[in-house]
Formats: structure tokens, C-alpha cells, sequence
């Protein structure tokens, strides 16, 4: 459906359909004037497509709506000499790329009380469905839990010649195991279903990041290293008198997982958002409550499953991801929302792309392979607001040749209006 006046029918039609019949995939756009209240322009905009992280949109009106300025980062109860304590879901514990924050550990560590963990209000898997299952042992792929603790990554480093390697977190040099063969292209491997690290020696000097395989016991020992004290495993339902300990403001995350497309953020938010409406660690939880209570108005169900947008089983439609940036947009206002975003030229996953100054595009990408989108805000040569949702699925050709044409017709919008 088209809805605009034939002049503006007859611009969008000379750029836009040109830009995207060269590869014969799947396309659609919707682009919407703010202020007017009325689509441009559509293109296909009512079909579902593969979002990719653009799903991260969602979990990011779902985690404004639900949470507060700040992230609650425990909840705990006090028994005796016992300090009972559950997670929330908050990844920013020793996590090195979101705002660092020391109050969970000064916490813990500055009493008397013998500490005890408990997971049971997490009802959740470790990994999404529809998640790839190879890539278990990518930084990009980390394991969902109730408690994170260093972004639930192990970090290896070698640099240079010298014959040593580093790691960020002691703890696991016990699981590391020296292989007689160079593997692949990577130097450390994990098994999918344990903690055994194979190092295959070879290269001079490497950075790498994958994620640990999660358990509620190694997560007491990885903390309990950290504080120099026993961190006790228990299975205690949480009652509903706990206390909750807050640790960053929620912008911080927001903003990483934003403008960085951190799939692990997002995927933790969700289960905050859950513990926040209703006292347990559940993704689907979630999902249906923001879909039911304030999504239903969207011209297009949501298909939505996971937090990050590495489920292929997300599908959504561009005028419906125009109408969530309308609901965000009000929610936030324009100063804090385009602080939270990629900017075109400037920061996160646009910062080498749509380069103009003043900025033009404030927005969010979307990718996984032969599928790339883009929405969010589209600001004209004459300050015009206008949201717009770019979706493609389905080239037989990499991002890297989709991208341009996207830049074009997106630079021909703000020339014209």
C-alpha cells in the first residue's frame, strides 16, 4: 500500500524501486512524518521480515516501560548470619563494556554474613529459540542467566612473540588444556557443553573473547574468587519481603546495547523486565505482557522471540516498526532517545556510514547473514522528523553491497525534503 500524493509517489518510485531491484531479494519500507502523522510512503510495508537486532528495538520500549532510572541489580533477604541473595537478570556485574559500578561487590563483601546464591526464581533456557547452535563459542552469543558475572565471557590474550597468554578471569586456567595443531583460524576452542578450553598455539598474537559455559555453581565460585570469600549455592524460593540493591543507571545499558547491538544486553534486559512485572527470570513472560498490554495496537501482530534478534523466528513488518518508533519517540522525547542511538557518520554500528554534518540518520541496524535492516529517525535538509523502517532479507550478496543503495535513497529523502 501506497499512501502519498502522485508527486511524492512518482520520487519514491524513481529512487527506491530502482536502489532495490538489482539483487531480487525481499525489501520493504515504510517511512512516516512525525509531525504530519501520515506515511510518505510504503513499500511492501505490510510483509513480515527478518528483523535481526532491529528486534532490539522492542526489548528496548519493553525495558522503558518496565524498569526505572536505575537497574536493580539483586534482591536479598537477611536470616540469622545468612544473606540470601537472587539475581535479577543484570548484566552489568564486572561486565568491562557497560558503566562500571562497584556496589554489588562492596555489598557482598563489606558484611558479615555468610552469603548464599539461589537461581530459583529463573525459569529461562540459556540460549534463545531459533538461536544458531554453532555459535555457542562466539563473543556475540553468550549465555543468558540469572546473575552474569563478567559479561559471562572468558577473555584470552597473547601479544605479541612471548610464549604466555592472559586471561581476565584466573579462575579458569584450570580448564585450559595445550592442543598440537593450529585449528581453524581461532586459538582457543570450547566444547558446546563444558569448560574445557583447547589452546592450539601457532600465531604470534591474538584478542580473543567466548563466552563460559554457564552453571549456578560456577557462578559462586567465579564471585566468591572475586570477593576472597565462599559464595554458597542453596535452593530457597524467593518470598516476596526481599530488599533490592540497584547498581547503574538504566540509559548506560540502554545505550550500549543500542548503539554497540550488545546481543548479550539485551537479552538480560528482558529478564529484568520480567523480574520487574512479575517477580521471576522468564523471556516469554515478557514478551507477552508488552505485547498484550501495550503492543496491541500495532498494525501487525509481532512475532517476536527472543530479546536480541539472533532468533530467525522474529518477524515483524516495517510499518510496524514505524509505529513502535512513534511509541518510544513519545515515551522518551527526542533529546534522550537520540542520545541512546547510532548516529549516522558518528557512533555505534553507523559510525562508518551515512556520514553528513549535522547527522541525518538516528537509528538501529539490523543483521545477520543475507539479511540486513535499518530504521529510525531520518531528520530532512529542512529539520523535518520523519521515522523511517528499511528492511532486507534474502540477497544472495553481502551486506557490504546492500548497504549503499540504502544510503542512497535514504540521502536522496533528506536532499528532497
Amino acid at each position: 500500500m501506497i499512501a502519498c500524493n502522485p508527486f511524492q509517489k512518482s520520487f519514491f518510485n524513481k529512487h527506491f524501486l530502482f536502489e532495490e531491484s538489482q539483487y531480487h531479494h525481499h525489501t520493504g519500507f515504510a517511512i512516516y512524518d512525525l509531525e504530519e502523522r501520515q506515511f510518505l510512503y510504503q513499500h511492501d510495508a505490510e510483509k513480515y521480515f527478518t528483523p535481526a537486532s532491529n528486534t532490539k528495538i522492542f526489548t528496548l520500549y519493553a525495558s522503558l516501560l518496565s524498569l526505572g532510572d536505575s537497574i536493580p541489580a539483586l534482591k536479598y533477604l537477611i536470616q540469622g548470619d545468612s544473606l540470601i541473595f537472587w539475581g535479577t537478570g543484570d548484566p552489568s556485574l564486572l561486565n568491562k563494556n557497560v558503566h562500571t559500578n562497584l556496589r554489588v561487590l562492596d555489598f557482598l563483601n563489606n558484611n558479615n554474613f555468610e552469603l548464599y546464591f539461589s537461581s530459583d526464581n529463573y525459569y529461562d533456557s540459556h540460549f534463545g529459540p531459533g538461536w544458531a547452535w554453532d555459535d555457542y563459542k562466539y563473543s556475540y552469543s553468550a549465555e543468558r542467566s540469572p546473575m552474569p558475572i563478567y559479561g559471562n565471557l572468558l577473555e584470552a590474550r597473547k601479544v605479541g612473540t612471548s610464549k604466555s597468554i592472559s586471561i581476565n578471569i584466573p579462575y579458569f586456567k584450570r580448564y585450559f588444556y595445550l592442543a598440537d595443531t593450529i585449528y581453524d583460524t581461532r586459538s582457543i576452542v570450547r566444547n558446546i557443553g563444558d569448560n574445557f578450553l583447547h589452546y592450539y598455539p601457532g600465531r604470534n598474537k591474538f584478542d580473543y573473547s567466548t563466552p563460559f559455559h554457564y552453571s549456578d555453581y560456577l557462578f559462586t565460585q567465579l564471585l566468591g574468587d572475586t570477593l576472597n570469600k565462599p559464595v554458597n549455592l542453596i535452593r530457597f524460593q524467593k518470598p516476596k519481603n526481599t530488599k533490592t540493591l540497584y547498581s547503574v543507571p538504566a540509559d548506560s545499558i540502554y545505550k550500549v546495547m543500542m548503539q554497540k547491538s550488545d546481543n548479550f544486553l539485551a537479552e538480560q534486559l528482558l529478564l529484568l523486565c520480567s523480574d520487574a512485572i512479575g517477580d521471576s527470570l522468564r523471556t516469554t513472560f515478557t514478551i507477552q505482557h508488552i505485547k498484550e498490554s501495550y503492543l496491541f495496537d500495532l498494525p501487525d501482530e509481532p512475532i517476536w522471540r527472543d530479546g536480541s534478534g539472533l532468533s530467525r523466528y522474529n518477524l515483524f513488518t516495517p510499518r510496524s516498526v514505524v509505529a513502535l518508533w512513534e511509541k518510544i519517540y513519545q515515551e522518551t522525547g527526542q533529546e534522550r532517545l537520540f542520545e541512546l542511538l547510532s548516529v549516522g557518520g558518528k557512533s555505534g554500528t553507523l559510525k562508518n556510514y551515512y556520514k553528513a554534518d549535522p547527522p541525518y540518520i538516528y537509528g538501529k541496524t539490523g543483521t545477520l547473514s543475507n539479511n540486513h535492516s535499518l530504521s529510525g529517525f531520518l531528520i530532512t535538509k529542512t529539520g523535518k522528523i520523519l521515522i523511517f523502517s528499511y528492511m532486507n532479507n534474502n540477497y544472495p550478496v553481502s551486506s557490504s553491497e546492500i548497504k549503499p543503495a540504502m544510503e542512497r535513497f535514504l540521502w536522496a529523502i533528506h536532499e528532497k525534503y
